[in-house]
């Protein structure tokens, strides 16, 4: 037996098949779900905007998806090793580093808006959230631009992870997500039903469920294809890292769907804690989410941390201390899915760290931890371009970091993936893998090919034109 055999076999992986689903599903969910996933239905027509979705996800996001699994599980490596295995010394060995890569440079700024999720449940307990629209977005521009509250926060979010990390796969990797993903949804859900019990909540309701087809044109279509990349945490590393400690009997295929419809399900619900609420106290909230000259407010941390206070005061206001709660258990749910979400990416250098540089677990996690939050200190100071020194051109550090990880590096790594499995990768690798050596049915395996080869490519180059207005 081979050294590199040996390795595979010594390798941890995760205990049972609900740790799969809840470590890797809890990899896709997170922020983005949150807030990105209801300012883009808002932005395009609502329930209409949902099917398309759901439909990208299923053509584009599973296959996608199961590339990163095949890859993964087959190299039984971190993602650099992962692809170089398959790639027999050529160029595509690179696009395993570009993973890392573009994942180690997320983690910089995501450490920065978790941090603040933390800061925003100590001001929903302390009451630094009540006060008139105003006061919460002073309240949110004194914190965010502060030199050093922001900081200790990276820092505690940042221990927090490396915590889980240190703890390996199936002792903090699954563990913590068992733990996590329940109380996730389970917060999403409270504030969801709180939400729809509000009076004129049933309008939200319907925007969220029933669709207008009229507003659907080809900008809904490319930005429900981009949402349904970003959601899923494609091009990052994670889910190829997650693959390789799958078992060798785990229903490749079988999990891609589950872990694709639990990501979209939490997704659907955090439009249900939203709309609801937001059309209780705005009726004219669909002219006020298509109006692009306040879009600004509805997406991003204008949303999550200046739109969202007020609009929990306002609905729940009547019932004293009530607005406190749920913005208590909002702020929660962001920092558990912030912090599923963070544990991928982190698992991911240091899966890097610890097999290329020969370093124990431990050490390989706070090397990564180490440089992941110098990092994010200075992606927290150049936020809001306070300090020019952070500031280049019409962007901070921070605003660089988001720009050039979401809209050139996450699409150019899923696009680089498809092709390397579609068109370089020979065809039995892909089949052994998706039929778990022939014991499982590879009917769609045919399908598969060709939404690899030809669909996702096109989709990917697709939403790259278009997030620069080429199309």
């Amino acid at each position: 037996m081979d050294n590199s055999e040996l390795k595979k076999q010594n390798r941890a992986n995760f205990g049972t098949k609900l740790g799969i689903i809840l470590a890797t599903a809890g990899s896709a969910v997170g922020l983005g779900n949150v807030w990105r996933f209801p300012y883009m239905t808002g932005q395009n027509g609502g329930a209409a905007f949902i099917i398309i979705y759901i439909i990208c996800v299923i053509v584009l996001g599973i296959p996608c998806m199961l590339n990163e699994f095949i890859i993964g599980r087959k190299a039984q490596a971190n993602a650099a090793r992962a692809y170089s295995s398959l790639a027999n010394g050529t160029p595509w060995r690179l696009i395993g580093y570009f993973g890392i890569f573009t994942g180690f440079l997320i983690m910089g700024y995501y450490c920065v808006v978790s941090g603040w999720c933390l800061q925003y449940i100590f001001a929903s307990v302390s009451g630094g959230l009540a006060g008139n629209a105003d006061n919460i977005k002073q309240y949110f521009d004194s914190f965010s631009t502060d030199p050093w509250r922001p900081l200790l926060w990276v820092v505690v979010f940042m221990l927090m992870t490396h915590f889980i990390i240190s703890r390996g796969v199936e002792k903090g990797i699954e563990k913590g997500s068992k733990a996590m993903m329940p109380m996730l949804f389970l917060l999403l859900l409270v504030i969801a039903v709180a939400a729809c019990l509000l009076p004129g909540a049933e309008k939200g309701i319907a925007f969220l469920f029933q669709p207008d087809f009229s507003k659907v044109d080809d900008n809904v279509l490319l930005s429900a294809l981009g949402q349904a990349f970003y959601s899923l945490s494609l091009g990052m590393g994670c889910l190829c890292t997650y693959a390789s400690y799958f078992k060798r009997d785990t229903n490749l295929t079988k999990s891609a769907v589950q872990i694709a419809s639990i990501d979209t399900l939490i997704a659907v619900l955090a439009g249900l804690m939203i709309f609801p609420a937001f059309f209780a106290i705005h009726p004219n909230a669909p002219e006020l989410m298509s109006d692009s000259e306040m879009a600004s407010e509805y997406c991003g941390p204008g949303l999550v941390f200046i739109t969202l206070p007020n609009v929990f005061q306002q609905a729940f206001g009547a019932v004293p201390f009530l607005s406190q709660v749920v913005a208590l258990l909002f702020y929660a749910l962001l920092s558990l899915a912030a912090l599923t979400s963070l544990m991928s990416l982190h698992e991911v250098c240091t899966a890097f760290f610890s097999e290329e540089f020969r370093l124990s677990r431990r050490w390989g996690a706070a090397c990564v931890s180490v440089l992941v939050t110098i990092i994010g200190i200075f992606c927290s100071l150049s936020f809001g371009g306070t300090r020019s020194w952070l500031v280049l051109g019409d962007k901070s550090l921070f605003d660089w970091f988001d720009f050039v990880t979401g809209q050139l590096f996450l699409p150019v790594g899923g696009l680089l993936t498809c092709l390397f499995l579609g068109w370089y990768v020979p065809k039995q690798v892909a089949y052994d893998e998706l039929t778990n050596g022939g014991t499982l049915s590879g009917r769609f395996f045919g399908l598969f090919v060709f939404c690899v080869r030809y669909l996702c490519p096109l989709g990917i180059v697709l939403i790259f034109l278009h997030q620069f207005d080429v199309i």
